[in-house]
C-alpha cells in the first residue's frame, strides 16, 4: 500500500514501456514539450527494437529490452506495449513503489483502478494504488464532450458512430496505409498484411473480436468505460465503430438524449467553457471539424451541434480528435502531472 498517491516532489526516473511504437514515440515528444520533470529517462521495448537510439532533449538514449534491472529505482512507468506486457511488469513496478499509467485495456474496468480523463474526473487519479488506466481513445474524445453537457441535464442515452483512423492499429498500420494507397493509385492494389483488409480507398467495421451480443470489443469499451468515467453506471450507450483511411485523427458522430430540452446555443456555450475543446462551426460555409484540423494538436474539435429532429430532448454533434495525442499519449502525461505534488 502506498503512503501517498503523489509522485516524489523532485525530478523523476521515468520508464516508457513500448517506447518505439506510435504512442510511445508521441509520449517522448509530449514529455519534452511539457517539460515534465525527469532526472533519468529509460526507454524499454521489445527485443525487436532493442538497441534503437532515440534522441530526446539533445541526448541519445539507447532503447533496452525490459527487465527487472531496468525498473530499479523507477518512479513512474508510462506503458503502451499492450495489456499482457503491462500485467507482466506490474508487480515489478509496485515493488519499486512506482506508479504505472497504462494505455492498454488490461486494468480499465477493475474496481480498484482509476480510469481517468483529467478534464473530466481528475480527482479519481489520487485514489490509485500503484496503477492508473488510460481510457480507450474513442472514449476519451467522447467523454470530453459528454461531461460538460451532463452538467446541464442528465444524459439518458447516447448513440455513437466512430470513424477511426489507422493510427489506432499502430505505426506499421499507418505506414502500410500510405504504401497501399500508392500501390492502388499505380494500378497495383495489394492486400493488407497488418489489418484484415486494405484501407486504401476503403473502410471496414472495427476488427476487434466480436462478442456474444454481436458488438465488438471496441464498441463495448466505449459503453463500459464511459459509464465508469462519468460515474453513470446505467448509462444507455450504443456504438458502431468503423476503421477509415485517415492517418491519425478519429471522428465521431454523436446523438445524445437528455432528461430535458437543451438549446444548441446553450450547449455550445457550455462546451466553449470546457477544457480541451474548441468549437468549429460555420453553417454558411458548411465548415465543421475535420481530421486535418486536429492532427498533431491537443484540443478536440466539436461542431454541427443541433437539435435532433426526431427527439426534442436530443442533440446531434460531430467531433474530431488526434488519436495518438489526446486519445492516448497526452492523456497519459496529463494523468502523471496530476500526481506531482504541489510545493
Amino acid at each position: 500500500m502506498r503512503n501517498s498517491p503523489f509522485l516524489p516532489n523532485r525530478p523523476l526516473k521515468v520508464a516508457v514501456l513500448g517506447s518505439s511504437g506510435a504512442v510511445g514515440s508521441e509520449l517522448l515528444k509530449i514529455l519534452e514539450e511539457r517539460d515534465f520533470p525527469i532526472s533519468e529517462l529509460v526507454l524499454l521495448s521489445s527485443q525487436r527494437s532493442e538497441g534503437k537510439i532515440v534522441k530526446w532533449k539533445g541526448e541519445e538514449i539507447i532503447t533496452k529490452k525490459a527487465s527487472k534491472e531496468e525498473f530499479l529505482n523507477v518512479d513512474l512507468v508510462l506503458a503502451s506495449a499492450g495489456g499482457s506486457i503491462s500485467k507482466q511488469w506490474l508487480s515489478t513496478v509496485k515493488d519499486q513503489n512506482a506508479v504505472l499509467i497504462d494505455n492498454s485495456s488490461a486494468f480499465r474496468l477493475e474496481n480498484d483502478v482509476p480510469l481517468v480523463v483529467p478534464e473530466v474526473n481528475a480527482c479519481e487519479a489520487l485514489k490509485h494504488n500503484g496503477v492508473i488506466a488510460n481510457p480507450n481513445c474513442t472514449t476519451i474524445l467522447l467523454t470530453l464532450v459528454l461531461a460538460p453537457l451532463n452538467k446541464i441535464s442528465p444524459i439518458k442515452r447516447v448513440i455513437v458512430s466512430t470513424y477511426q483512423s489507422v493510427s489506432g492499429a499502430g505505426q506499421l498500420a499507418m505506414e502500410e496505409l500510405q504504401f497501399l494507397t500508392k500501390k492502388y493509385l499505380q494500378g497495383d492494389p495489394k492486400e493488407s498484411e497488418v489489418l484484415p483488409y486494405s484501407l486504401a480507398f476503403n473502410l471496414f467495421l472495427h476488427n476487434s473480436p466480436m462478442l456474444s451480443n454481436n458488438y465488438c470489443e471496441e464498441e463495448m469499451k466505449m459503453t463500459n468505460e464511459t459509464r465508469k468515467i462519468l460515474n453513470i453506471t446505467d448509462l444507455k450507450l450504443s456504438s458502431t465503430c468503423v476503421r477509415v483511411p485517415v492517418l491519425r485523427a478519429h471522428s465521431e458522430s454523436v446523438n445524445v438524449e437528455f432528461d430535458d430540452v437543451i438549446k444548441p446555443s446553450y450547449a455550445i456555450n457550455q462546451l466553449k467553457k470546457a477544457k480541451g475543446l474548441e468549437i468549429i462551426e460555420d453553417y454558411e460555409k458548411n465548415r465543421f471539424p475535420m481530421p486535418n484540423d486536429v492532427m498533431g494538436r491537443d484540443n478536440i474539435a466539436v461542431g454541427r451541434i443541433r437539435t435532433d429532429i426526431s427527439n426534442s430532448n436530443g442533440l446531434e454533434l460531430w467531433l474530431c480528435g488526434d488519436q495518438i495525442r489526446k486519445g492516448a499519449a497526452l492523456n497519459a502525461v496529463q494523468i502523471a502531472e496530476l500526481l506531482i505534488a504541489k510545493k
